[in-house]
């Protein structure tokens, strides 16, 4: 009798276990750090309040100081779905069990988003060619290291395509988040700083004199607008209710106020999502690569046999995405 008393508590040990690990009635919803969490709060809870209402999960927005407290907080199960930029996108699906589903697309249904360098409206900088003369003269402001817009497009096509390490060519490198960031060349703290187009159009709205104060002196390649995340281990009826509410919100297949979604999601400077995958990141792969390679080849420290390496390695890194995302786009 002890023996199947045993048997049966193990059992039901095994059992609850099991349960709790199918059971995710709690969505702790992760959002970048892109301006300050007073404002992002603002513009998300109505969205979060309705994917509250329509999927009977209880959502609660997660907010980190940085891009990498949303990606550890996926990581360690903190955070259950997310949206990000691209770039933290990658982090969070190579090192945090991440997995997009779903896009954003721009509120006037733009195919994406550019990267901006920003100055003072009266600033004697005309051209991104003049913040490039590398005289220790300019205070720069970059983004979070994990941002798409503010870190990752800059080095690329700016400084890693010149050979130029920022830290070597400005009087000072900061790190901020895109408000930060255009506030600070409006109030002339900075006299250069990296920005994107979706945040200067929040900055006009929210702050219209700031944004009265910026001029815009270089606009990069276009990048693939924002995805969502999710964690991939989370239940398949759990997925299945997320999915469907942001590929039904503010359309003619919601079952809500589609004219009050529509609303909210124009809060976000947003339209209705549209599905998606981890092929989004495919470009954003190869621009990492191709900033490492412009890296390496600028690398004073590594030896001419050293640098030939790894740039092999890089470039073959780098041929192996592009073939995969030709395959993506051809069908």
């Amino acid at each position: 009798m002890n023996a199947i008393l045993k048997s049966m508590a193990a059992m039901s040990v095994v059992f609850t276990m099991t349960s709790a690990a199918f059971a995710q009635d709690t969505i702790n919803f992760g959002i970048i750090s892109t301006e300050s969490q007073q404002n992002l709060k603002t513009v998300w809870q109505p969205f979060l309040d309705d994917m509250k209402e329509k999927t009977g999960l209880d959502v609660k927005p997660f907010f980190a100081s940085d891009y990498a407290g949303v990606i550890e907080g996926m990581r360690f199960d903190k955070v259950q779905v997310a949206w990000y930029g691209n770039k933290s996108a990658m982090e969070a699906v190579d090192r945090a069990n991440g997995q997009i589903f779903a896009q954003s697309v721009p509120v006037g249904g733009e195919p994406g988003y550019w990267s901006v360098v920003i100055v003072p409206k009266d600033s004697k900088i005309q051209t991104i060619d003049d913040v490039l003369t590398c005289d220790h003269s300019v205070n720069f402001g970059l983004g979070d290291v994990n941002s798409t817009s503010g870190y990752l497009v800059p080095m690329t096509f700016i400084f890693a395509k010149n050979g130029l390490d920022p830290k070597q060519c400005f009087k000072n490198v900061t790190n901020a988040n895109h408000e930060t960031n255009a506030m600070a060349v409006a109030n002339k703290q900075v006299d250069a700083a990296t920005n994107n187009t979706e945040n200067m159009a929040l900055i006009k709205q929210n702050n219209p004199q700031a944004f009265e104060n910026i001029r815009e002196i270089w606009r990069s390649p276009l990048i693939p607008s924002d995805p969502i995340v999710w964690h991939k281990e989370l239940p398949e009826e759990t997925k299945t209710k997320i999915r469907d509410f942001f590929l039904t919100y503010g359309t003619e297949k919601s079952k809500g106020n589609i004219e009050e979604e529509r609303k909210v999601l124009a809060g976000l400077k947003w339209a209705p999502f549209r599905a998606s995958d981890d092929n989004q990141l495919l470009p954003i792969r190869i621009m990492e690569l191709t900033k490492s390679i412009g890296q390496t080849e600028a690398d004073a420290k590594l030896s001419a046999e050293e640098k030939t390496a790894k740039v092999k390695d890089l470039t073959e890194q780098k041929a192996k995405y592009e073939a995969e995302l030709a395959k993506a786009t051809n069908g």
